[in-house]
C-alpha cells in the first residue's frame, strides 16, 4: 500500500514543484505587477483548503482510492485552465486554474494520512514521513522542468512559461490512474473495519467539534497550519526577489529545488525521531530551523548564497514540524473521527498558507525581502511558546505523579 502512495506522490509532486513557483512569475506577468505574484501561492493553497473537507468526506464515504484520484483529476483540469489563461492573457482565469491545481496539494496532504490508516502506533510517524519523503523526487524535478518545459511548450505551440503546466497535466492523470488501480483494498475502509473501535455506531464528530473538545488535536492543527504559513510566505516571494536581483530562471529553479529537497528529503529522519523521541521535541526542532531561516533572510537578503541556505532551512523546519504535527493529528482521535480532523487540519494548513501568501506580496513591496523574513518570526514565536507550555505541562504532570 505504501508503494502505491509513494508512486502517486512522485507524480503529483512533479505538478506541485513545476507550477507553484512558475505560477508566481506568470501571475506577475499577466497582472502587470509583482505585488500580485503572491496570488499564485494564495490561490493554490486556497484551492487545497477548499478541497480538503470535501475530499475527506469523500474518503470516509467511498475510501481513499476514490478521493485521491478525484483530487488528482481536478488538479489536471486546473493545469489546462492555467495554460488557457496565458494564451488568452486573462489574469482571473489563471487564478481559477491555480485554485483548481491546489486540489493536487490537497491530494498530497491526504495521502500522508492514508499511510497512517493501517500503520502500527509505534511506526505511525515513520510511515507518514515515508509518503511525505516520496514527494521529493517529483517536487525537486518539477522546478527544473522550467527550461525543458519551455522547449516542449514551444513545440506544442503553447504560450511562454506554460510548458511546465503541460507536464503537470500528464503527471496528474498518471497519479489518478495509480490511485485507482493500486489502492485495493482501500486502506481507510479497511481501517474502519478493523481499527480502534470496529463496528462503532456513534455518528462521527465534525472537525470543529473535535477542535473545541480536544486540546491535543487543537494544538497539532495549529502547529501544522502556522508552520505551513511561514513556509509559503517566504518561499512564494523568493523567485520574485531573486529575479529582481538578476537571477536567471535556471538559478531560480535550482534554488526552489533545494528548498523542496529540504521539505521532503529528510522527512523519514524526522518521522523516526518523532517515533523515538516524541512529537513535541521534533516540533521544537522544526521551529528552531524555521527561526534560523527567517533570521538569515532578514539579515542577508542581498546574498544569493544566504537566500539559498535560508530556503533549505525553511524546508527542513517545515518538514520536522509538519511530520510531527501530522502524526499528532492522526493520533488525537480514533475511528470514524479521523477523516474529519485530518480534513480540518488540511483546511487550516492551506487556509493559513493562503493568508501567508496573500500578505507576502504587499509586505515584499512595502518592506522588502528582509522585512518579510522578520515579520514571519511572529508565527514561529506562537508555536514555540505553545509547545514550551505543553512541554513544561507534561514535565509538571510527570513530576507530580512521581511525588504522589
Amino acid at each position: 500500500m505504501l508503494s502505491v502512495l509513494v508512486g502517486g506522490q512522485i507524480l503529483g509532486g512533479i505538478g506541485m514543484g513545476a507550477t507553484l513557483s512558475l505560477g508566481s512569475l506568470l501571475a506577475a506577468q499577466l497582472s502587470g505587477s509583482p505585488a500580485w505574484a503572491g496570488t499564485a501561492a494564495t490561490m493554490s493553497t486556497l484551492g487545497a483548503a477548499l478541497a480538503a473537507i470535501p475530499l475527506a468526506r469523500l474518503a470516509l464515504a467511498r475510501g481513499r482510492r476514490v478521493s485521491l484520484s478525484t483530487g488528482a483529476l481536478i488538479a489536471g483540469a486546473g493545469a489546462v485552465i492555467a495554460i488557457s489563461s496565458a494564451a488568452l492573457a486573462v489574469f482571473p482565469l489563471l487564478l481559477l486554474g491555480l485554485m483548481l491545481l491546489g486540489s493536487g496539494s490537497a491530494v498530497n496532504l491526504q495521502a500522508r494520512f492514508a499511510a497512517t490508516d493501517l500503520a502500527r502506533p509505534g511506526s505511525r510517524a515513520r510511515d507518514l514521513s515515508v509518503v511525505v519523503w516520496s514527494t521529493t523526487i517529483g517536487a525537486v524535478l518539477g522546478p527544473n522542468l522550467f527550461s525543458p518545459g519551455e522547449t516542449v511548450g514551444a513545440a506544442l505551440g503553447l504560450p511562454p512559461m506554460t510548458g511546465a503546466f503541460a507536464f503537470s497535466v500528464a503527471a496528474q492523470l498518471a497519479a489518478a490512474a495509480v490511485y485507482l488501480a493500486g489502492l485495493r483494498p482501500d486502506p481507510l475502509l479497511e481501517a474502519l473495519k478493523t481499527g480502534d473501535r470496529p463496528g462503532e455506531t456513534a455518528a462521527p464528530q465534525s472537525g470543529l467539534t473535535i477542535l473545541r473538545r480536544n486540546a491535543r488535536a487543537r494544538y497539532a492543527v495549529v502547529v501544522v497550519a502556522l508552520s505551513h504559513a511561514t513556509m509559503v510566505a517566504l518561499m512564494s516571494m523568493t523567485p520574485i526577489h531573486l529575479r529582481e536581483h538578476g537571477a536567471s530562471l535556471t538559478i531560480v529553479g535550482f534554488t526552489i529545488s533545494l528548498h523542496i529537497a529540504g521539505m521532503y528529503a529528510l522527512s523519514p529522519v524526522f518521522g523516526w525521531l518523532a517515533d523515538k523521541a516524541g512529537r513535541l521535541p521534533v516540533v521544537l526542532l522544526g521551529q528552531a530551523m524555521l527561526l534560523a531561516s527567517l533570521l538569515i533572510a532578514g539579515f542577508a537578503a542581498d546574498s544569493r548564497t544566504a537566500v539559498t541556505v535560508s530556503l533549505i532551512l525553511l524546508g527542513l523546519g517545515w518538514s520536522a514540524s509538519v511530520v510531527a504535527g501530522s502524526a499528532m493529528v492522526a493520533e488525537s482521535v480514533s475511528g470514524h473521527d479521523r477523516p474529519a480532523i485530518q480534513g480540518m487540519s488540511d483546511l487550516g494548513m492551506n487556509a493559513a498558507g493562503a493568508f501567508g501568501g496573500a500578505l507576502a506580496g504587499p509586505v515584499l513591496t512595502a518592506a522588502g525581502y528582509s522585512g518579510l523574513g522578520f515579520l514571519a518570526i511572529v508565527l514561529v514565536a506562537v508555536v514555540i511558546g505553545w509547545t514550551a507550555v505543553r512541554t513544561w505541562g507534561k514535565a509538571d504532570q510527570h513530576a507530580a505523579a512521581h511525588q504522589g
